[in-house]
């Protein structure tokens, strides 16, 4: 098996990644009905109030995930998520019936919104981590990269099925399916093999576990950096439930179906970057910042198209870059930190990535009503742009990283920075261990033939020596 897809051979991980799907994908399919029906159902073409909705599925993140990120290190993290995956496929359930009934609002859509979000928000930690548990820590990149393939798969039949069930028996039903696909991971749960797991060590109950994971954070600059980049990326760039609605029925006057199609087209980059991610070995603080800036130049041109078939394979670069910096990032992250405290660090980094939200949101909302959709895009463009160069300019002060440009190499471009210099460091300090080793074993052998020049160096007489019979 290819080094694409070595984490396959593995039984608990093989069950993890198709059943994931199969989840995911009705996942996909909820978040464009739920904005489908506040954008053009519940309301007319109002992108503020898609904002409010997004802002308070995910406002829980802020105050919830800490707390989840203790109980992933403290407890059985697929028990957790037998409680957290069921009830969100209940809720799933109820807001279908709310719809089919015509008894939905757009506050009882806020108020599921929120309480999937609280649940969303324990569910998330344990579900990030639990990808550890499944495989070897050799396998841990690949097993990552295609978590995020899979993810996008999903993300890529998701929206299409959204847009065509939306439009042939209505939104409610496209909630009630998403409630049933949480059965599926359900049952590939109840299916794994518990000795097959490579667990951590669930630490005991203490106090200042999240201080504990806040500290060790403040110590690692490169896990700042990272969380700060994605973080900006996310806030105002990550809302394409918004935008692309926005686009979709402002600018270009289309339906469901062709909102839904959107979404397929960016996950063809989206699932490009995620299994190219699952062929590396590791991954570095500037791999998160190139595809940032990437991101930034790719959400511009996406902003400036003209027509609706422009705009679409246009996403297609944004989804790539946008896949290439969060797989980057979150296998950085959890590659790098001890697993005792893996959950909570994760936790921190959704935190950030997600929690930001709540904040974006609605400034990108407020911007795609007050000014235009296409700045709805840019101001996300903008901030990737800023915080990717910020991030350079911090390394090359305090990281000390460098350009250098040789032809005779490939890459030509090669970036020197922490990594390289200690490799460096390590190198010279090999050298000058063999060195010091030469330059003895030298001083020894000439201190030997100077001292048998000045016979200083004892020599048996020849008397001393028997005489053969």
């Amino acid at each position: 098996m290819s080094r694409t897809f070595l984490s396959l051979k593995i039984y608990n991980y093989r069950v993890w990644f198709f059943t994931a799907i199969v989840a995911n994908t009705g996942t996909w399919m909820q978040r464009v009905a739920q904005d489908w029906l506040v954008l053009t159902e519940l309301t007319d073409n109002d992108a503020f109030a898609v904002g409010v909705t997004t802002a308070l599925q995910f406002l829980p993140l802020l105050l919830v995930t800490p707390y989840a990120g203790v109980l992933a290190d403290r407890y059985d993290k697929r028990k957790i998520m037998y409680v957290t995956q069921s009830l969100m496929g209940l809720l799933a359930l109820g807001l279908g019936v709310l719809v089919l009934t015509d008894h939905a609002t757009v506050e009882l859509v806020y108020v599921f919104a929120f309480v999937l979000g609280t649940v969303s928000a324990f569910d998330t930690p344990p579900r990030q981590v639990f990808v550890s548990e499944l495989v070897p820590p050799s396998h841990l990149a690949n097993a990552i990269g295609l978590n995020s393939a899979s993810f996008n798969s999903a993300r890529l039949l998701g929206p299409a099925v959204a847009g065509l069930l939306i439009a042939a028996v209505g939104t409610g039903w496209v909630f009630v399916i998403n409630g049933f696909s949480f059965g599926a991971t359900l049952i590939g749960l109840m299916i794994m093999r518990s000795k097959d797991f490579h667990s951590s060590v669930p630490q005991p109950r203490a106090k200042g576990q999240i201080r504990q994971a806040v500290s060790y954070v403040r110590h690692r600059s490169d896990i700042i950096v990272i969380m700060v980049v994605a973080g900006v990326v996310s806030c105002l760039g990550l809302n394409f439930q918004l935008t692309s609605a926005s686009m979709a029925s402002e600018v270009f006057g289309k339906d469901a179906g062709e909102y839904g199609l959107l979404g397929s087209i960016m996950a063809i980059g989206s699932l490009t970057g995620a299994l190219m991610a699952a062929r590396r070995k590791e991954s570095r603080v500037r791999l998160v910042v190139m595809s940032a800036f990437g991101f930034g130049i790719a959400a511009g041109i996406n902003a400036m198209m003209p027509t609706y078939w422009t705009y679409a394979i246009s996403c297609i670069l944004v989804g790539y870059f946008t896949l290439t910096m969060l797989t980057s990032a979150n296998m950085a992250i959890q590659s790098s930190v001890d697993p005792a405290i893996r959950g909570r660090i994760m936790a921190l980094y959704q935190v950030v990535l997600m929690g930001s939200t709540p904040i974006g949101a609605p400034i990108v909302g407020a911007i795609s009503d007050g000014v235009h959709p296409r700045w709805g895009i840019g101001i996300g463009a903008i901030s990737a742009l800023v915080v990717s160069v910020g991030a350079l300019i911090w390394a090359r002060k305090n990281w000390r990283v460098t350009f250098e440009y040789r032809r005779d190499e490939t890459p030509h471009l090669l970036i020197i920075g922490p990594a390289e210099h200690a490799e460096n460091r390590a190198r010279r300090a090999a050298e000058k261990a063999k060195r010091r080793t030469s330059e003895r074993t030298l001083d020894a052998t000439t201190s030997e033939m100077a001292a048998i020049s000045s016979s200083t160096v004892a020599v048996p007489p020849r008397s001393a020596t028997p005489e053969e019979p």
